[in-house]
This record gives C-alpha cells, sequence and structure tokens, in this order.
C-alpha cells in the first residue's frame, strides 16, 4: 500500500478528512522549503503537494504565478525540488509528497530520468496539470511501475467520460477543481461541490481532495462535510510571502494548525 492511500485508509478509520497543503518550492526562500514542509507535517498537514516551479503555468492565479516567477528568479528547477523532498524525507519517512505542475519541467528534465530521480528522492504522486488522462496513459502506468500515484483534476465541466477515464488511471486521489478559473479566484459554491461529488463517485473510487477557492477554516470544513480531503494553496502561499527567514515556519504551522482544527471539530479521537 502506498504511503498516499495508508495516510486515507488510516483517516478514513477516524472518520477524519485529509489536509493537504500546497506550496511553492523554492518560494519565498529556497533554505526554508524544507523546514516549512516539515512544520506543516508536525501541526497536521496530511499529504504536502509541493509545487515544481514554472514560467507558464496555465491554471495558477496571480498568488502562485508570482511564486513561480520569485523561485525561478532563484535558479529553482526540478533537481532543486527533488532535492527539497530528499531533505524531507531524512527528517519524515511518513508524510506522502505529492509533486504538483506541468509537463514541460518533467519533459525537460526527461521522463524516465524524472521518475527514477523522483522514486529515489520520496516522491508519492505526481499531479502534472496539463496531463489529461487520454494523453497520460502510459507515464500513469510508469509512475505505477515506480510505485508513485498518477494523480488527475477534474473540474466542474468535466464530462462522464473523463470522469470514467481519470477513475481508470488514476491512483492515490483525484484533484476536484470547485471553480471555473484559475487557484485562488472567485467564490467557493460549497453547495454546488457537495452536488457534484456523488457523480463523480460512481466513476472514481479513490478519494476526493477539493481544491481551489479554499482561503480559510470554515470554509474548509464546510467542503470536508462532502469530500475526503481539502487542498488549500493560495492562501497559504500569499501568507508565507511576507514572512521572514524566522517566522516562515512557524506561521505555516499555524495556519495548518487552524484548518486542522475545524477539519477535526466533531470528530473522535
Amino acid at each position: 500500500m502506498s504511503r498516499i492511500a495508508a495516510t486515507f485508509s488510516a483517516l478514513n478509520k477516524q472518520g477524519r478528512k485529509a489536509l493537504i497543503p500546497y506550496i511553492c518550492a523554492g518560494d519565498p526562500l529556497p533554505e526554508a522549503t524544507t523546514d516549512v514542509m516539515l512544520a506543516m507535517a508536525r501541526a497536521g498537514a496530511d499529504i504536502i503537494e509541493l509545487g515544481v516551479p514554472f514560467s507558464d503555468p496555465m491554471a495558477d492565479g496571480p498568488v502562485i504565478q508570482k511564486a513561480s516567477e520569485r523561485a525561478l528568479a532563484k535558479a529553482i528547477g526540478m533537481a532543486q525540488v527533488l532535492g527539497f523532498v530528499r531533505a524531507f524525507r531524512e527528517r519524515d519517512g511518513a508524510t506522502p509528497v505529492v509533486l504538483m505542475g506541468y509537463a514541460n519541467p518533467i519533459e525537460r528534465y526527461g521522463i524516465p530520468r524524472f521518475i527514477a530521480d523522483a522514486k529515489a528522492a520520496g516522491v508519492d504522486g505526481v499531479l502534472v496539470v496539463d496531463y489529461p488522462p487520454e494523453e497520460a496513459e502510459s507515464f500513469a502506468v510508469a509512475l505505477k511501475a515506480a510505485a508513485m500515484d498518477p494523480i488527475f483534476l477534474l473540474a466542474p465541466t468535466s464530462t462522464e467520460q473523463r470522469m470514467k477515464q481519470v477513475g481508470r488511471i488514476a491512483s492515490g486521489y483525484v484533484y476536484y477543481v470547485s471553480l471555473k478559473g484559475v487557484t485562488g479566484a472567485g467564490h467557493l459554491d460549497t453547495d454546488a461541490v457537495a452536488a457534484v461529488l456523488p457523480r463523480i463517485r460512481r466513476h472514481v473510487g479513490l478519494p476526493l481532495g477539493v481544491g481551489f477557492g479554499i482561503r480559510d477554516a470554515a470554509t474548509a470544513k464546510a467542503v470536508a462535510r462532502s469530500a475526503d480531503a481539502v487542498v488549500i494553496g493560495s492562501a497559504l502561499v500569499q501568507l508565507l510571502e511576507t514572512q521572514t527567514r524566522d517566522t516562515l515556519a512557524p506561521a505555516a504551522a499555524a495556519f495548518i494548525t487552524e484548518i486542522r482544527a475545524a477539519l477535526d471539530e466533531g470528530t473522535t479521537p
């Protein structure tokens, strides 16, 4: 059983929902990325999504775009991202890490080399925003062969056919994009999210995480009533960009602690 599957299995037995924070690797300070990851894990993050900086991120709003730009300006590429994961694994062997990004950095690095190096670093899953399932089956098979989970996106506009395709080749969890737009944009309609998830579950037998538009504890708690996981990125990235080296990890931990407490209200430890 993968670390991701084991995490969801344990949470399900406890009646709890997964908290999945996203940060951009290398932002705002490369030397603090691993410390922030460790702080979030200690504060209650169940899975960490680590963003791979890219110059043309089609699904990311202004906050995460700027984070990528800052990281790229500090020469953060795939080799450095995998280095952060290796450093994290030296001190945390349990918390799953998912790389989230775009096809270009992976293909430029070389797909076979990427899969081998990601596995060696301790990566548990990979989400490539611009790899639709019908064009990524061989990539998904290669990831699974290396004991890593290929994670795919679904959106409000996804057809039944797309849901079936994702359900057939994905593993780990499926990320439902709750808004028609980019990260951090718009007003999240939690009732609309609750209405669509049962339709997705008819085709997808994996845990469903919901992201885009979740900015605070109240929204996270509302989404968690129907989802298996809550993914939160832009609000966290925006918080971190204002911190100093000494306050980065504590600020991340405080943010995660608040969201974790909201998700756990009403559950029995």
